[in-house]
């Protein structure tokens, strides 16, 4: 049986919040993006920043009417019928042992440059990591909040830190040439920073867990909100118009440092990573582990899972799950050598998916002529310029709602709710009736 615990606080859910989309984009992605557009990527953050803002508030208010473990797969179902919320639930789901695997192996870079060992050190800081995000979160979601909230501060403190300290060092020819490789890699920057801005929908699988919903996961939205956008731009800017051509580095906080106080600064730079990864990657596993056991409960996913998708309740069988698969897809990427390029693109693929069904289920659950729905809107057209730059990183989502509908159909048929013809059964229509 799970273990009963106390709900989420507002501050928990705040950081919990912030680890979730902050994460490894703003160690990593700020030189990734740069690299693709050059100064010019700064509109892409931009972009991301303008389209974040209502997607946020479109998941609070979700979250906040319908709490539920499902998160984005219950609004999916309510709005659109089981096919959709298992095509959502198996996006999300699947989608985080591949981002915990790549914002792994991102912190271990840092500590690899840092301690030195190359791909070794690289790889055993991904699996401590991910260790470490496993055992808090078999202790339960009390705790797992409680050490969102320290990872959270503790980032705040090293990152604003970074930037603050290498103000004095902006240098206006950095952002010359404005546009090196053309205005069209503004797209291609902004495919990369899905990944950064990634997160608004996991905490709606915690919704439930909190104390009073409705007036707590608007307030944690809201703060989490102005913390990320200031963060991410301060950041962006800090990489391109201070580093420059040195953007290129794998580590460009440590750079910052580096050129703020001088001398070799990469164990910080390090600190900071596996900080910025390990509250991520709690958030995200924390959120894919309630949603894994809420489908089971709702037939999408195995019956066995279904163990904790009541409040308060952990879901071990769902993490257990999770877990596995992410130490699955690590051995994948070490032995095949995969760059984490790559990784990160087929995972944004799946976010967008999430996204672009979680935003048109808003559209027809929130009230109509409401401040909500007009924000819904808006968060739907923003998605649906994310789904053209994504391009085709949208063949593996659609892989996996393949998989998710014939799941569903077995099931289903193997629990006689479907006649021969794939219809709901009379039975069954007469029980739900």
């Amino acid at each position: 049986m799970g273990e009963k615990i106390t709900g989420l606080t507002v501050a928990q859910g705040a950081a919990m919040y912030v680890g979730a989309v902050l994460g490894t984009g703003v160690i990593a992605v700020p030189a990734l993006a740069a690299q693709v557009a050059g100064p010019a990527s700064l509109l892409a953050w931009l972009c991301l920043v303008l389209v974040s803002v209502p997607l946020a508030a479109t998941f609070a208010a979700l979250g906040a009417r319908f709490p539920d473990a499902g998160g984005v797969s219950t609004y999916a179902r309510l709005a659109f019928g089981e096919r959709a919320a298992a095509v959502v639930g198996w996006c999300f789901f699947f989608a985080v042992p591949l981002g915990t695997t790549a914002s792994a192996l991102f912190a271990g870079s840092y500590v690899a440059e840092a301690a030195g060992g190359g791909r070794v050190t690289q790889v055993g800081t991904a699996v401590v990591l991910m260790a470490l995000v496993a055992s808090t979160n078999w202790a339960g979601l009390r705790a797992s909040g409680r050490v969102q909230c320290v990872l959270s501060g503790l980032l705040l403190l090293l990152v604003f830190g970074a930037v603050l300290l290498s103000a004095p060092m902006v240098d206006a020819d950095n952002l010359e040439p404005f546009a090196p490789h053309g205005w069209g890699a503004v797209g291609s920057a902004a495919a990369l920073l899905v990944w950064s801005f990634a997160g608004w929908e996991a905490i709606t699988y915690l919704a439930q867990e909190f104390g009073k919903p409705q007036r707590d996961v608007p307030r944690a939205v809201g703060c989490a909100v102005v913390v990320v956008a200031v963060l991410y731009l301060s950041v962006a800017f800090a990489t391109v118009a201070v580093l420059g051509s040195a953007a290129n580095t794998h580590a460009p906080l440590g750079e910052l440092l580096s050129r703020a106080l001088g001398g070799n600064l990469k164990v910080f730079a390090a600190i900071a990573a596996v900080l910025l990864t390990a509250g991520s990657m709690n958030a995200y596993v924390a959120g894919g582990a309630k949603l894994g056991a809420a489908l089971s409960r709702d037939g999408a996913f195995p019956r066995r899972l279904a163990v904790g998708s009541v409040r308060g309740e952990v879901p071990r069988r769902s993490l257990a799950l999770l877990v596995g698969l992410a130490f699955v897809v690590l051995s994948v990427v070490v032995a095949s050598g995969v760059g984490l390029k790559l990784v990160v693109l087929l995972t944004t693929g799946q976010f967008v998916a999430v996204y672009l069904i979680g935003a048109a289920a808003a559209v027809r659950l929130l009230p109509r002529r409401s401040r909500a729905r007009f924000t819904a809107v808006f968060a739907l057209a923003g998605v649906v310029l994310l789904l053209v730059v994504s391009g085709a990183f949208m063949v593996l989502p659609a892989l996996i709602a393949v998989l998710a509908l014939l799941f569903l159909r077995w099931n289903r048929r193997r629990r006689g709710l479907l006649d021969q013809d794939g219809n709901l059964s009379s039975v069954e229509l007469r029980r739900r009736a």
